[in-house]
């Protein structure tokens, strides 16, 4: 099946200081490597974050204005990076988990064997709703994420679409938010 994948990588990174996110190693790879790993079979890729990110040249790299304006945001800007006529199911992801191919495994499954009428997947783990690990109608969030999202809630822009919840793999979305939870994950060392 096909689809695109958008992965946030712009916050500001203030639990660690300001260190990126998007640079943390474990030795074998960073933080974005292995998000871009877990999409790899997407047909379109863009990446929303700063211009210095290292993507391969097949990825789209853009930016939400102004910069730190908010996931919400930052995913208006990925939609409008995406081809007119491109995938008609979107990934939504973050950069910090680490284990998240698992999740884009089961949503994508879910994607594929979806009916007309289904407009998308929201992530849960363990009764958490997880808003950047979901797949959705690429028209859908097109909609959903057409107006003002500066500083907007994602939560409340995907509230506009009936999507259906979807147990993911526990530790799949576990993520990097503070240099605890870093070294927990195995990736402490900076990169860029």
């Amino acid at each position: 099946m096909d689809f695109n994948a958008i992965v946030v990588s712009g916050g500001r990174s203030s639990r660690l200081g300001g260190t990126p996110k998007a640079g943390l190693s474990n030795g074998r790879q960073t933080l974005l490597g292995s998000t871009l790993a877990a999409v790899d079979s997407a047909a379109q890729t863009v990446v929303v974050g700063p211009e210095t990110l290292p993507v391969p040249a097949h990825v789209i790299l853009t930016r939400e204005d102004p910069p730190f304006s908010g996931p919400a945001a930052a995913l208006a800007a990925g939609l409008a990076a995406l081809p007119a006529d491109s995938a008609a199911w979107t990934l939504l992801l973050a950069v910090d988990m680490p284990a998240v191919a698992r999740a884009v495994e089961v949503l994508v499954d879910a994607a594929a064997a979806a009916d007309e009428a289904t407009v998308g997947f929201a992530g849960v783990v363990e009764g958490s709703f997880q808003p950047l690990a979901g797949i959705y109608r690429t028209e859908a969030l097109r909609r959903a994420f057409s107006g003002e999202t500066e500083n907007k809630s994602v939560r409340r822009l995907l509230g506009a679409l009936d999507y259906e919840t979807l147990e993911l793999p526990a530790g799949s979305t576990d993520d990097v938010d503070t240099w605890d939870s870093a070294r927990s994950l195995g990736f402490s060392q900076p990169t860029f």
